[in-house]
């Protein structure tokens, strides 16, 4: 019989980030917010013919629907963060948010581009003052739900052991990306609306359309890049295991084998097999790593040298 209770020597496995619970308030905000302006566009962009000011009204539909799944993952996320099922945690389930937001943003992104150059093509004929005060008023919601997001966006945290780790939230991120391609074709619209009323560069409305549609794919590749990465495991950087390796190996110990993956928005698990001659517990070992605040969830795997005078190398 064990003499202690082993619940004492188990731990939580939610990983979630601290700014889970206000950055799910958030993006609920901005989803509402852009539900009631995708219909106003949309309209607007029908009545008035403007293919820049109809791309961001079915672009914005797009995002409601894709922020909707950002705000489901955060709720789903911190409903089952204690759920056994989830091995690790429900960390990822953010990133598996994003990069289907962002397979999204690179269908239309494609879609967009495709209709614009039909558009450069064969003109249509656009109401350019309805269309104008439609596309202010979306460039407004859009400014106001990037104020709302941006701010933990850009939330970065740095430590004192010689590099600094971002504490990137995919899912929040993909929000925001949303956001910001809406910001960016209501801006487009603006120009091109203006250009052809006044210059009567009708042409400009496609063409915008074109550029919106080059921004958000580079916006889409690089979340999809991010997210993937996370999701097969492929997140931490070659700084990250030369800080492990410099945290254990002590002169005797030496790591043999090592692997770290993300479990959460700036959380990560790491498996440490070491050999060493005269090996401590493995709690030291551990101890060591979790004084970096990232390192969550740390297991250590000892062999002992069989040698006299090992001459140990990492692996």
């Amino acid at each position: 019989m064990h003499h202690n209770d082993v619940s004492d020597f188990a731990h939580s496995h939610n990983f979630l980030s601290a700014y889970h619970d206000a950055n799910e308030r958030r993006t609920r905000y901005v989803v509402m917010l852009t539900a009631a302006m995708m219909v106003v566009e949309i309209v607007a962009g029908l009545l008035t013919g403007s293919m820049a000011l109809l791309a961001d009204g079915i672009h914005m539909a797009t995002h409601a629907g894709a922020l909707g799944v950002a705000a489901f993952a955060y709720w789903f996320a911190r409903r089952h963060a204690d759920n056994p099922r989830f091995t690790l945690g429900t960390g990822k389930i953010g990133d598996l948010a994003g990069f289907a937001s962002a397979v999204v943003l690179a269908i239309f992104a494609i879609g967009i581009a495709v209709e614009s150059f039909q558009r450069l093509i064969s003109p249509q004929a656009i109401a350019y003052s309805e269309a104008i005060w439609i596309a202010v008023l979306g460039l407004l919601v859009n400014l106001l739900s990037a104020w709302l997001l941006g701010a933990a966006h850009h939330h970065v945290h740095g430590h004192e052991h010689g590099h600094d780790h971002t504490h990137t939230d995919n899912n929040l991120r993909s929000a925001y990306f949303h956001v910001l391609a809406d910001a960016l074709t209501s801006v487009l619209a603006i120009i091109a609306l203006f250009a052809g009323r006044y210059l009567d560069w009708a042409w400009m409305d496609a063409a915008m359309g074109l550029v919106g549609a080059l921004v958000i794919g580079r916006w889409s590749w690089s979340l999809l890049r991010d997210t993937a990465a996370v999701l097969v495991d492929a997140d931490a950087d070659s700084a990250q295991f030369a800080e492990v390796r410099e945290t254990i190996e002590d002169g005797d110990a030496s790591v043999t084998d090592l692997h770290i993956w993300r479990v959460g928005p700036g959380k990560y698990a790491a498996v440490v097999s070491l050999v060493a001659a005269e090996p401590l517990e493995p709690t030291e070992y551990a101890a060591r790593l979790l004084i970096h605040e990232e390192y969550v969830h740390v297991t250590v795997e000892i062999h002992k040298c069989r040698g006299e005078h090992p001459e140990l190398r990492a692996a």
